[in-house]
């Protein structure tokens, strides 16, 4: 094989007959040459084999751009610490479905449609009561978004922009009120409608912990930590869920249907488990104490324990979330001054493990899935609420995505190759003589 430059084509040779072919190059704006290998198997009756998709390019995107070696996330060329530090989350939704952030005029529209697009289906409210109260609140939160498609008929023509738009707006307005819902449910509280004089984040808060009883004021600081935990969330390039989302959509689904697409995949623990999974290793180690023995268990090869929250897939240098999120964590827990042995515990844990040779040279930082569980405990979610969080900050990144994909011409349903292992073809043999 070589590459030849010049004409940004790769040269395929097969060491068996010889023959060669030249497949195009493409330059992206930034990262690594692409081979297109669409035309490979017409021109060599060969596949490709890739398993989990590791070394391939499922689309063009425009969207989000990653560079895992150097920490670097942009979402529409902006960094994820400029945006985190500086915009609220309305502005990146804006920015990953429209390719800018907005000017003054264009955010308060925005944020005007998305408001008044929080409230859903009367009807929705008598569909939660099908589920058992100890439902895992992703089991409901699968269930009710796929059921949007039988409320909402009038923007379901996938082909019309503007029915596109409405939709990605309700997704991005309706998900954190069914996720307050599935909260609510799930602790046998009454639904609190949402309010249209409070932000995003200010009113996902206060649909979660407000009761009808009393009057409820949402804490500026924690409101600030749940708007940067939804910008850090809202987009991660293609990864499982957002893959799932647009194969989902190749296949011309609704869009509805493809976001409760994407909350299945995502409830994998592999994916959005991971703040999950590190609360749950805290509860394992149980004592401030207990700290280098569990990490001596990690450092124990033949030892399956494994140190949650710690490194991350892509980023193999400090994952830039982490960076933003942490000091969001430090002003949480300096607010709410909980005396909780859970927090101080990860908090020792962050410290040792930071000064530790092992950890460093392998470069395991604290990743965003660290802190944002510390900071959801401190809020008081239950660990079960974590990877719905998860979702109604990610819905802005998969319908961006579904809508970029909706929008490009050549559009196609997604149907990937396989290598075949099983049996040849083989002679049927009735039932009586096998």
């Amino acid at each position: 094989m070589s590459a030849d430059t010049a004409q940004k084509t790769f040269t395929l040779t097969n060491d068996q007959t010889g023959a060669s072919t030249k497949l195009p190059v493409l330059d992206g704006v930034m990262g690594p040459p692409v081979i297109d290998i669409r035309k490979l198997y017409d021109e060599t009756s060969h596949f490709t084999f890739d398993p989990s998709f590791m070394a391939t390019g499922s689309c063009k995107s425009r969207i989000t751009f990653i560079d895992g070696d150097k920490g670097i996330l942009l979402h529409r060329g902006y960094t994820i610490q400029d945006l985190a530090e500086k915009s609220t989350f309305m502005e990146v939704c804006y920015a990953l479905l429209y390719g800018d952030l907005p000017n003054a005029k264009q955010l308060k529209e925005f944020e005007h449609n998305i408001t008044y697009h929080t409230m859903v289906h009367e009807q929705l409210h008598f569909f939660f009561r099908g589920f058992r109260r100890d439902a895992h609140p992703m089991a409901v939160m699968c269930g009710v978004v796929g059921a949007l498609s039988a409320f909402y008929h009038d923007s379901l023509d996938i082909h019309d922009p503007k029915q596109r738009e409405i939709s990605a707006h309700r997704l991005i307005a309706k998900l954190p009120t069914l996720a307050a819902m599935s909260y609510k449910y799930s602790i046998g509280q009454p639904f609190m409608y949402p309010r249209n004089d409070l932000s995003f984040a200010e009113n996902f808060l206060y649909m979660c912990f407000a009761v009808p009883a009393e009057p409820y004021t949402v804490n500026p600081v924690l409101a600030r930590a749940m708007d940067r935990i939804f910008t850090l969330h809202a987009d991660h390039e293609q990864n499982a869920s957002t893959s799932t989302v647009r194969l989902a959509g190749s296949s011309q689904a609704n869009p509805f249907a493809c976001i409760a697409a994407g909350i299945a995949c995502l409830w994998g623990p592999a994916h959005g488990g991971a703040n999950q999974a590190v609360l749950e290793m805290l509860e394992e180690i149980g004592h401030k104490d207990n700290i280098p023995e569990f990490l001596a268990k990690v450092k124990d090869k033949g030892d399956n324990t494994r140190l949650m929250g710690f490194g991350h897939r892509v980023y193999k240098n400090y994952d830039p979330r982490a960076e933003v999120l942490k000091k969001s964590c430090d002003e949480v827990l300096a607010e709410l001054g909980i005396n909780d042995p859970l927090l101080e515990l990860a908090q020792e844990l962050e410290r040792i493990a930071l000064s530790d040779p092992y950890f460093i040279e392998r470069k395991l930082f604290p990743n965003v899935d660290f802190y944002s569980g510390i900071i959801l405990k401190a809020m008081g979610f239950p660990t079960s609420m974590f990877t719905v969080l998860f979702a109604v900050a990610r819905t802005v990144g998969w319908i961006s995505q579904w809508k970029e994909m909706m929008e490009e011409p050549s559009l196609k349903i997604g149907r990937p190759r396989q290598l075949y292992t099983g049996p040849a073809q083989r002679e049927y043999v009735p039932v009586d003589k096998r």
